[in-house]
């Protein structure tokens, strides 16, 4: 069976990812994702609103006119998790093929949201659920399994296509955790038992966001233990704590609402994607946030919550609030620039409970939201994180269990690749031979 793999978006940068794998006459999509660094360059872009050719122009989502060279019929659209950089294109795009959108029930339903608020395209593709731990049989002679991993985002997995030839896996996005915070553990034992069964893996696709980086990256516990130290730590404060971190990151989020009660506050989670990622989890039964715990989305709910903080007293509540990356509109900067009832006090504590995404458009707004919080007198309390990505002992970890016969690193730019294809050439991969490095709206041919 021919087996090629279409390298769309993601292969030259962090974002955008999308990429294609033709089996015969059945291809499997996955990912249709969004670069939001090309976005936020831009002054008040609404996406939601543009046509796909200019976004693809601005370089902020996959140009999938390779599409057109890749022989066969698209059988299903995967994407791996609910992340921007992985689902905000399929409203744009989605609609162009004949085939269901196969995902985890929470990014199904946050498929769904980017779907409703699409303005300029109609989305009619079947939305399908599978967990994690289940296959499908898709098109003719293949299966599709969802292994579960963790990340950064609850619900993620990792797709594996069976073929004749082998099994194509996936790769993007996960790290090795075995003592999550609120779900399983990334399952290895499957990743070991692919890796040695039928045929074995043909090709492995990986994210290499953190592949020059040595040593294996951290827990959720980890990051969790550290914000419980950092909030126990000002605890006795008698002004405003104020927390940020990625809306989507609920397992952060259900910490800081578990820990600001521990110190007498009363949670507040302000923001839309704040209120859309939590909501979404509740609702799912992910979480199951006490009732005392507010969820305003909506810019003049948020002001009003501002205001009862203010008149109630701000050392009895800890608002959690979007702007981590320091992004214009979002809540936190908007207190730095002085442009909400909230008001910053000299001594006032900010928790980044994130990292800036290494990438110089977010870097740049980070560092002008941080001064802005300073100005104002603010205290801030940076890096209480851990990556949602393999470090190098966790790709090494990968590449023993799964054995792959093909890599092809992804999530990163020809630099952010050297280190992965160093560790591959240390366990005897090849680059050319079987270490394909390429870029996007490349089509690799593994079996002709």
């Amino acid at each position: 069976m021919e087996i090629e793999i279409a390298t769309i978006g993601g292969y030259e940068e962090v974002g955008r990812q999308m990429t294609a794998v033709r089996a015969g006459d059945d291809v499997v999509i996955f990912d249709m994702g969004l670069n939001l660094s090309k976005v936020l360059i831009h002054d008040n872009v609404q996406t939601e609103k543009m046509h796909s050719l200019d976004l693809i122009d601005m370089g902020a989502i996959p140009d999938d006119r390779v599409m057109s060279d890749i022989e066969g019929d698209v059988q299903a659209i995967v994407p791996t998790h609910g992340h921007l950089d992985h689902i905000g294109a399929l409203s744009k795009l989605a609609h162009r093929y004949d085939a269901p959108i196969v995902a985890t029930p929470f990014t199904i339903e946050l498929v769904k949201q980017e779907i409703n608020d699409e303005n300029k395209f109609v989305v009619e593709n079947d939305l399908q659920k599978m967990e994690g731990g289940e296959t499908m049989e898709i098109g003719n002679g293949l299966e599709l399994e969802f292994v579960h991993v963790t990340h950064s985002i609850i619900d993620a997995i990792n797709p594996v296509l069976h073929t004749p030839e082998g099994a194509i896996v996936y790769g993007l996005d996960k790290r090795m955790d075995h003592t999550p915070v609120i779900e399983d553990p990334i399952d290895m034992k499957r990743f070991r038992e692919i890796g040695r069964e039928g045929e074995g893996v043909l090709a492995y696709i990986e994210d290499c966001t953190n592949a020059n980086k040595k040593g294996r990256t951290p827990s959720e516990s980890v990051a969790r233990r550290h914000l419980q130290d950092v909030m126990t730590s000002i605890e006795d404060y008698d002004g405003g704590i104020v927390a940020t971190t990625f809306s989507s990151h609920i397992s952060r989020v259900s910490s800081l609402v578990e820990f600001a009660q521990d110190i007498g506050r009363t949670p507040l989670l302000l923001g839309r994607s704040m209120e859309k990622y939590s909501g979404t989890a509740e609702r799912l039964g992910f979480v199951d946030f006490p009732d005392e715990v507010g969820m305003f989305g909506h810019r003049k709910s948020v002001d009003r919550t501002f205001k009862r903080i203010m008149n109630e007293g701000k050392e009895n509540f800890l608002p959690i609030v979007t702007g981590h990356q320091g992004e214009p509109r979002a809540m936190l900067t908007r207190m730095g620039r002085g442009e909400t009832p909230y008001q910053l006090d000299d001594g006032d504590k900010v928790i980044f409970s994130a990292r800036v995404i290494p990438e110089p458009t977010n870097e740049g707004q980070r560092y002008q939201s941080e001064n802005l919080l300073r100005m104002q007198g603010a205290r801030i309390y940076d890096e209480i994180h851990v990556s949602g990505h393999l470090c190098q002992e966790g790709h090494y970890t990968m590449l023993d269990a799964l054995q792959p016969k093909h890599v092809i690193p992804a999530h990163q730019n020809m630099k952010g690749y050297s280190g992965y294809v160093d560790l591959c050439q240390n366990q005897g991969y090849e680059l050319g031979r079987d270490i394909h490095v390429t870029h996007n709206g490349n089509v690799i041919s593994l079996v002709e």
